[in-house]
Formats: structure tokens, sequence, C-alpha cells
């Protein structure tokens, strides 16, 4: 028998995305978002209020980095999202990252986080909070490349958020492999 929860954002796996901008005074900011994801393919959606500096930071400046947080910054990227920059304008020095300007897009990276999408800004609705970035480039550090010169997941360690529990967690081992094992069933 299942249990019913109601309308909730409860899915599994939600990625856990640190959004990176440029104030107008040239300051990077970031905060920790979780509700987003691949719409198209060079396009990725997220949900972000208004109110958060960083997302006022993106419309200023059209344009903004996502990098996937990881195991081994769990606690940066945790207080970069409990955090505003609205009233810590200094947090990401505060949290320990450092930033080098994206090649592609007018926005920071964060220099501890191995994976960056460089996105320019597609469109904002205030009402819904659906933010649009078009990814114009994707950057990995070699650390993570596996001997194919390829992302290699169990080295990127990327963290996925559980909305249940309100927890972190590892992504696990490798159990299959797309569009191949399903045609054992055909």
């Amino acid at each position: 028998m299942k249990k019913n929860f109601g309308a909730k954002p409860y899915t599994y796996p939600q990625p856990v995305f640190i959004i990176a901008a440029y104030g107008e005074d040239g300051v990077p900011d970031a905060m920790n978002a979780a509700w987003g994801g691949i719409s198209e393919s060079t396009e990725i959606s997220m949900c972000l209020s208004p109110g958060h500096k960083t997302v006022k930071n993106i419309l200023a400046r059209k344009a903004f980095t996502v990098s996937m947080a990881d195991a081994s910054h769990v606690v940066e990227c945790d207080y970069v999202g409990i955090v505003s920059g609205n009233e810590v304008p200094d947090k990401l020095e505060k949290a320990g990252f450092h930033t080098t300007r994206a090649e592609f897009v007018d926005a920071p990276m964060i220099d501890e986080l191995p994976m960056t999408l460089e996105c320019k800004l597609v469109s904002y609705d205030a009402e819904s909070c659906r933010m649009v970035g078009e990814i114009v480039n994707v950057c990995a550090d070699e650390r993570i490349l596996d001997e194919n010169g390829k992302i290699a997941p169990m080295k990127l360690e990327p963290i996925v958020f559980d909305p249940v529990n309100n927890a972190y967690w590892k992504l696990g081992e490798k159990v299959g492999n797309a569009f191949k094992d399903g045609t054992k069933l055909k």
C-alpha cells in the first residue's frame, strides 16, 4: 500500500545548484537552489524568488553561473543557501570560496566547485519565480575527468537535496547503462 502526502515538491534526486552572479558593484554573490533542471538541450530552468540578492544581480547583469555542489563542500554550499547576500554581502568570502571570472559570460565561477555551467539569462518571471538560462559553456576541473576526458560522477561527487528529510546525499554507485539496458526487453 502507498501513503499519500498531498501536493509537495518531492522528487528524487534534486540537484544542489550554487548559482553565482556579480553585483552592480562587481562583488560576487552566490546562493544555493535545488528546484531546477535542464529544460532544453542548452537551457536550465530554476525556481528562484525575486527577493534574493543573487536574482537581482542576475537580472542586472543578464548572466550567471551554476556550479554543482559537491560532497567536499557541503558546509560551504549550505551556508550560501541559509545566509542572505542582502544581509551578508561578503558571504562567499565567509564561506571560504574564491572566484574567477567566467570565460564566456559576465559572472563568477567558484574555484572550489569543480563543475560549472556558464549561462546567459533568457527570461525571468517574478510571479512564477521561473528563471531560464541559456547554457553557453560547461567547464570542469581536470581532476574530475576520467581517462577519456569525460566528467566522472564518482570524482565529482555531486550532492542531491532530500526535500522530505531536509538532507543532502552523495550519489552512489552505477547501476545501469542508459539507452542500452532497456534494449534487453525489445
